[in-house]
């Protein structure tokens, strides 16, 4: 439970796109052995990720503290500071608080000041891109805080879900994960994905503390229906889930999954998965849309409009329709791409198109997990 994660052990930790130098995507693999632990394909696992130690020495430093001070942690509960900052507090993006504290404190913070004016707020936002905590210590030198004080401005570090990527038919005593790790370069400092890098690089030898999250509505269907998968990215990581349940289970329903990276030589996460899958017939469609490989870039929503006549087919006799991955971009174009596919191919008008995808989301069969 939250307030009693598992300890769980990490297992396999394995980069899935060697060759990538824009970005780095790991599998991983924790052990749940003796947890007793349930989860179902479409939940998600929360990891109680700790910070980076050597961030949190440099904050330590910066207060001009020793790490010993004893500092509220949580309710009713304190520890020293070095472990407050470790595992209690979210000690990377500034908080408003803390952002008005510099200003009040420092001896000169003018454009911060101005920034924080309630009609600058797209002004602040910009400013603050790629800007932490840290920043604003060393920037600021003269804003002098207690250890009490200094935590009271921060938030509390909040568990990082991951949609599981494996079912416990399958793998009894673990769950899987596929993440994308966060690293950039901003003013001139290396800044990192609080959990992903937990988990790249901090893991191997320490417990990892886990528990389950129920999705409301982003569960297998009962029974034998078809099943339309659309899951670019790390939003792969349910359907890979939901394939190894149905195959475990013998459901006979048809399988249907559009996958979308950057390019086919080394962003196919668990491609030879799939390809086998397709070859036993138990995907019964496989659509790839690697967008780098071309001259122009394709993406799942142009698979979906050159399979529409199917498409349209499997909805029309009831097939349940999935998306999980980026919310911002690929949900939208892919909810577009949808009821543009329901119009032309079943002579519908646009009205009509719109209301038949409002009733699949009230029948439950549309689901989402975007984020």
């Amino acid at each position: 439970s939250r307030t009693n994660p598992f300890p769980g052990k990490m297992v396999v930790n394995r980069r899935l796109n060697e060759g990538n130098r824009n970005k780095e995507t790991r599998h991983h693999e924790i052990s749940l052995a003796g947890s007793g632990l349930t989860f179902e394909p479409g939940d998600s696992m929360a990891v109680c990720a700790s910070n980076d130690p050597p961030l949190v020495e440099e904050i330590i430093r910066a207060l001009g503290a020793t790490g010993e001070e004893i500092v509220p942690a949580g309710k009713n509960e304190t520890a020293p500071l070095r472990q407050a900052l470790l595992r209690n507090y979210a000690i990377t993006t500034p908080t408003p608080k803390f952002l008005k504290a510099i200003v009040e404190r420092a001896s000169a913070a003018p454009l911060l000041e101005e920034l924080l004016r309630p009609d600058h707020k797209h002004d602040l936002q910009v400013y603050l891109w790629g800007m932490e905590v840290i920043d604003f210590l060393l920037q600021h030198p003269s804003a002098k805080f207690t250890p009490t004080e200094f935590v009271g401005l921060l938030t509390k570090l909040q568990p990082r879900l991951y949609s599981v990527a494996s079912c416990l038919r399958v793998f009894p005593e673990s769950v899987h994960f596929i993440v994308d790790v966060i690293r950039y370069e901003s003013h001139g400092r290396l800044r990192k994905g609080v959990a992903s890098t937990f988990l790249a690089e901090r893991c191997n030898d320490q417990p990892i503390p886990v528990f389950p999250s129920v999705a409301k509505h982003f569960h297998l269907p009962e029974g034998d229906v078809d099943i339309i998968m659309v899951g670019p990215g790390t939003g792969i990581a349910p359907f890979r889930a939901f394939l190894q349940e149905r195959g475990a289970v013998g459901a006979r329903g048809r399988n249907w999954l559009f996958f979308g990276a950057q390019r086919s030589s080394y962003d196919y996460y668990y491609g030879e998965e799939f390809e086998e899958l397709k070859k036993q017939n138990f995907l019964t469609h496989l659509h790839c849309a690697f967008s780098r490989d071309k001259e122009h870039k394709v993406y799942v929503q142009h698979r979906m409009q050159e399979n529409a006549a199917e498409l349209w087919r499997w909805l029309d006799a009831g097939a349940y329709f999935y998306v999980c991955g980026d919310a911002l971009k690929m949900a939208k174009d892919v909810d577009a791409a949808l009821r543009t596919i329901v119009q032309e191919q079943s002579g519908k008008s646009p009205e009509e198109a719109q209301a038949y995808v409002e009733q699949m989301k009230a029948d439950k069969r549309y689901k989402r997990d975007v984020y």
